[in-house]
């Protein structure tokens, strides 16, 4: 167990729970056996004059897997003195007796050494292979928990290796934990070629838990949780995220979690989980059912957060589920709500599968709207930038069966947009009363907006 004892003095204490979670998750983990790839599967496929005459705009990608039981790593910054290094040593000294191997290294020391291999590799196999894959294998023998102190990156030669080395080491089952003094979006910055860097950002984002160390002063006694307000996947530590935004949005010592039950239209409305102005469902008792915008409108002008847990991924097969939760998140935006999610799949993926993206951009290559991809380029990026772009989800979406009709694919491109704002630290934090956003003043002028939004609504 974690020495929760010398964690005590830390301002939010959930920060021992989340290595907690971690700690119980690699106890049941059992890493897979490293496969070591040959030299010649790492060299480029050679090509017909036939092949590359005809097939020049399909560059061949390698397919890479992360293991689905692989524990979710953590991504903990924060400023200097804010406890990160003590952190980390304490994690990785008290790692479960399973984990047989296991490191613990500076970020900047980790990097010289992974060049060096790459050196060694190009030097006597040529550099017309994949080396990253390679070294990445070696790595992985090596270690099946890797921790990473002051991750950063500030050189171009680190920026350009950097996604294809972390994930091909996910990819052999290793779990990574980091400490920086920076959040991922600001890794790099003003750094040459950072748009090529952005694929990393978004891997570090999507597959590690990104935790806040920084301390915020709330007028309220509960702290808020360091995690942003998304969680996946539906690990163990799945449970414990819905519970403290739970905990943290609504009033559990004034007013203790409790069934509620509201009326639209002469239907009862069954909230299974309530306090204060939060209220919890799961995916299936909200959105399985037949519940529609006038629910929805009701649940908004009564609470203030809303914590869904266990949300599937929702392919054609679930389309009606899927229209149903976008109509849910747009009532919770317009509403200025608080949202906290528990996804079994990255966000970019709730409304359609891989196999399903890949379709529509392969539909959309074909017909000329969307240019062809870098062989690098996965699609995990290109949903990430739709995120931000409507236009270019418009574009690909268009050349896709999986919606009927420009409206319900414009729905679907602002859902995606609206979820990454309302995942965004200046949303979470707005009417929370938070000194350094202007105390109890800035929470009266928020609740004033919301007041206005339920009458408006009415």
């Amino acid at each position: 167990m974690i020495e929760e004892s010398v964690l005590i003095s830390f301002a939010t204490m959930s920060i021992s729970a989340i290595l907690q979670d971690l700690h119980d998750m690699l106890a049941d983990y059992q890493a897979p056996a490293v496969v070591r790839p040959s030299i010649e599967s790492l060299r480029p496929r050679k090509k017909s004059f036939l092949r590359s005459l005809f097939h020049r705009q399909s560059p061949e990608r390698k397919e890479t897997q992360i293991p689905a039981n692989l524990p979710q790593g953590l991504y903990m910054y924060g400023d200097v003195g804010s406890g990160k290094t003590m952190l980390m040593d304490m994690f990785y000294d008290t790692l479960p007796r399973n984990v047989a191997s296991k490191a613990r290294i500076h970020f900047h020391n980790f990097m010289q050494d992974v060049h060096r291999r790459l050196h060694t590799v190009k030097k006597q196999h040529g550099t017309d292979l994949d080396a990253i894959s390679f070294v990445a294998a070696d790595l992985a023998e090596h270690s099946s928990v890797l921790c990473f102190d002051e991750f950063q990156c500030t050189d171009v030669a680190d920026a350009m290796i950097l996604r294809s080395l972390l994930e091909a080491l996910m990819t052999h089952g290793v779990v990574l934990v980091t400490t920086s003094n920076r959040h991922p979006d600001d890794l790099y910055k003003n750094g040459i070629q950072r748009s090529s860097f952005i694929p990393c950002i978004n891997l570090l984002k999507t597959r590690l838990r990104v935790i806040n160390l920084d301390s915020t002063t709330d007028y309220r006694k509960i702290p808020r949780p360091p995690s942003g307000v998304y969680h996946h996947p539906l690990d163990k530590a799945a449970t414990s995220h819905a519970n403290k935004w739970f905990q943290f949005l609504g009033d559990p010592d004034l007013d203790p979690p409790h069934a509620a039950t509201h009326q639209v239209w002469g239907r009862n409305i069954e909230v299974p989980k309530a306090s204060g102005r939060a209220a919890m469902f799961t995916f299936y008792e909200l959105i399985g059912r037949a519940t529609g915008a006038a629910d929805y409108l009701e649940l908004m002008r009564s609470y203030d957060g809303f914590i869904i847990t266990d949300v599937p991924g929702m392919t054609h097969r679930e389309r009606d589920w899927a229209r149903r939760f976008i109509t849910f998140i747009d009532a919770v935006y317009e509403s200025r709500a608080k949202l906290v999610l528990t996804t079994a799949v990255p966000l970019y993926q709730l409304f359609m599968s891989t196999s399903e993206i890949d379709e529509a951009l392969a539909q959309g290559r074909k017909k000329g709207s969307l240019e062809h991809v870098d062989e690098d380029e996965r699609v995990d990026d290109v949903m990430r930038q739709m995120m931000d772009d409507l236009g270019l989800n418009m574009k690909m979406l268009k050349n896709s069966s999986l919606f009927s009709g420009d409206e319900e694919r414009f729905a679907f491109s602002r859902a995606l947009s609206r979820l990454s704002e309302m995942g965004s630290q200046e949303w979470v934090e707005r009417g929370l009363g938070m000194e350094h956003r202007g105390g109890v003043s800035e929470k009266v002028g928020w609740q004033k907006v919301r007041s206005r939004w339920r009458e408006d609504s009415l």
